[in-house]
């Protein structure tokens, strides 16, 4: 109890970074690189793929830990993208890392948003993809595409 006591008061402090590695007010190595790998394959998507961006980073006003990385128009179609940011030589690929779980979150998190939209303004069209940013040490960035992943289960209506 005095340690997470000590911790907290550190933190309110402005202390140095936490056990986790965040740093004081900042994000940890992981959720920076992350970061980066979502910009990269914005970036990506826009100039590689002609998709516009409509969203980065779209959370779920019923629960905040829904979360849609990017949300983009390809054409007519409205996309909904997952972003894994990879070390080099990762044992799996980025896409096979969305499993089952997340798939039901991200359904969750896809469904408010449609629904947020109103019918009028809701697409016929919609898919998921997945992109993985492969970071290698050097800071080089290598991207991949998958596209119209499978999240709902046909019939389902989305």
């Amino acid at each position: 109890m005095k340690a997470w006591l000590r911790k907290a008061w550190a933190r309110l402090r402005g202390g140095d970074a936490d056990k986790a590695g965040a740093p004081r007010g900042g994000r940890t190595e992981k959720q920076q690189h992350g970061a980066e790998g979502e910009r990269a394959a914005a970036e990506f998507l826009r100039r590689e793929r002609g998709m516009k961006i409509v969203a980065r980073n779209w959370r779920s006003p019923r629960d905040r830990r829904d979360e849609i990385d990017l949300v983009c128009r390809d054409g007519g179609a409205l996309v909904f993208v997952e972003v894994k940011t990879r070390a080099a030589g990762a044992l799996a690929q980025g896409a096979d890392v969305v499993d089952a779980r997340k798939k039901k979150t991200l359904r969750r998190a896809v469904s408010v948003y449609l629904w947020s939209l109103g019918e009028a303004a809701r697409p016929r069209t919609t898919r998921f993809d997945v992109v993985e940013v492969e970071r290698f040490p050097d800071g080089r960035m290598e991207v991949r595409h998958f596209e119209n992943v499978p999240l709902f289960a046909r019939g389902s209506g989305m």
